[in-house]
């Protein structure tokens, strides 16, 4: 087990309370030498340490994580990546100390930076709140993304509330969009239509609160119909619910608020249509073969795999996943992350990646087993989707497939438990593939698929030789 190491946070904790090294040692029951120590982080703090602190102080014990610390050193490390700050010569022990020390103004930098990339001033979307964990974000996307790390994407109030719609309505697996659909004609008055596409107008949903229809685009494949009658649902009966989760994400801007509450829409119909006892045991049960999954629950790929990054129920956890969108310019939509895996936050990720690789072969999963610089292994699968209701044809002229890639993976720890796994020798050397977050974070010199030098390398160009890559450095 990790030793953690918590000074900078508990210093901080207690200065915020007013007590002295004395007075805080006597509440928990240490002595001030030993307290000291664990504030300048000469010793790892115990675990009776630790209960002592969420008994005494009324803190979430998680906010005191190794994996807060992780995410924020790797952000920093790829902010620091950008060759503005060349000159500056910091070290990967500089960050390493500054996560350590001083959490809030890592943090800060990181939303200082953001705002810089952005082209913005003046207010770096710090947030109210400078002790919450994790990155209060600039952009709104970036604060909702934030805010499901924070809470592992699970929220039992969305799925208590889904069980209750399944309970009070009678609602059957393969009956569900129609009994959807009823359930929104009798108990708020709805009519559901589905409308032709140049009725839609470029929309896939459509609710008009005043005459009460939902219009459903005619494109929407029929696993992206029943999601969306869910979806409606949620803000129709559960928005107390669904208000209630976004208020303990302590956004900066009503526009960070109304995509939360959008993502915790789609969070509850996903709970609606893969309920979650059932479907945690059909995941355990078929080794979380994606294909049957989603032949069981009407599921698209995208639903399965981000449904099943959602299964933290405490006593029936599912494996820890971590997921990742990306389009074909390496573009990152949509990233989560469980399994400890780093993803890129301000650029593409590592051109290595699976997922990257799935556009090379349309609608074929992808197996791949990676390690990153710091010995760190995955097993991970990928395949490339088409974004639901995606026209092929307009204007007479074909329209650009707009085709997404899906990358889902864990720790190899979990690897036999998948049935991707099933024929391969994971302990074969020869199978795994170097990885890393970022071209400019990751140390591989050698790396032939590097796009630009690695923050800690000096750039050496040799006229004379030419090797795989311009920046790669061999020999």
């Amino acid at each position: 087990m990790k030793s953690l190491r918590i000074g900078g946070k508990l210093r901080r904790l207690r200065q915020e309370q007013r007590l002295s090294q004395a007075q805080m040692a006597g509440e928990l029951g240490i002595s001030p030498s030993y307290l000291n120590l664990i504030e300048s982080n000469q010793r790892p703090v115990t675990v009776p340490v630790l209960l002592k602190l969420a008994e005494k102080f009324q803190i979430d014990l998680s906010a005191l994580g190794g994996d807060t610390d992780e995410r924020l050193h790797s952000d920093l490390m790829e902010a620091l990546s950008d060759p503005v700050f060349e000159a500056a010569d910091v070290k990967a022990s500089d960050v390493k100390e500054l996560v350590a020390q001083l959490p809030a103004v890592g943090r800060a930098f990181v939303a200082l930076y953001q705002t810089y990339r952005r082209g913005g001033a003046g207010d770096a979307g710090l947030g109210d709140d400078p002790d919450a964990e994790g990155l209060s974000s600039a952009l709104p996307s970036e604060e909702v993304t934030d805010f499901i790390q924070r809470r592992r994407n699970h929220f039992p109030e969305l799925e208590e509330a889904a069980e209750d719609l399944w309970l009070e309505n009678g609602l059957a697996l393969f009956t569900l969009q129609q009994d959807l659909v009823k359930v929104l004609n009798a108990r708020f008055a709805v009519d559901v239509e589905i409308a032709p596409a140049d009725v839609m107008q470029g929309l896939l949903r459509q609710y008009n609160p005043l005459t009460r229809r939902l219009l459903l685009s005619e494109l929407l494949p029929l696993s992206s119909r029943t999601f969306q009658l869910a979806h409606q649902i949620g803000f129709l009966g559960y928005r107390k619910e669904i208000e209630q989760a976004v208020s303990g994400g302590k956004s900066s801007s009503p526009e960070a608020d109304a995509l939360a509450a959008s993502a915790l829409a789609n969070y509850f119909a996903g709970a609606v249509m893969a309920p979650y006892d059932r479907f945690h045991e059909a995941a355990r049960t078929t080794r979380y073969d994606l294909d049957t999954l989603q032949r069981r629950f009407g599921l698209s790929f995208e639903q399965v795999c981000h449904r099943l990054t959602t299964l933290q129920r405490p006593g029936r956890e599912g494996i820890p996943f971590h997921l990742i969108r990306v389009d074909i310019a390496g573009n990152i939509s949509k990233r989560f992350s469980l399994s400890g895996i780093h993803i890129a936050r301000f650029g593409a990720a590592c051109p290595r990646w699976n997922v990257y690789d799935a556009f090379a072969t349309p609608g074929m999963l992808r197996v791949q087993v990676s390690r990153m610089p710091d010995g760190a292994a995955f097993f991970c699968v990928a395949r490339t989707v088409r974004p639901a209701g995606r026209a092929v044809v307009r204007g007479g002229l074909p329209q650009r497939a707009g085709t997404l890639a899906i990358g889902l993976g864990t720790s190899l720890a979990h690897a036999r438990d998948i049935v991707y796994a099933d024929g391969l020798n994971l302990d074969d050397p020869q199978i795994v593939t170097p990885i890393g977050v970022s071209c400019r974070t990751c140390p591989r010199s050698d790396c032939s698929d590097r796009a630009m030098p690695a923050l800690a390398q000096k750039l050496v160009i040799d006229e004379n030789k030419r090797g795989l890559s311009t920046y790669s450095v061999t020999g």
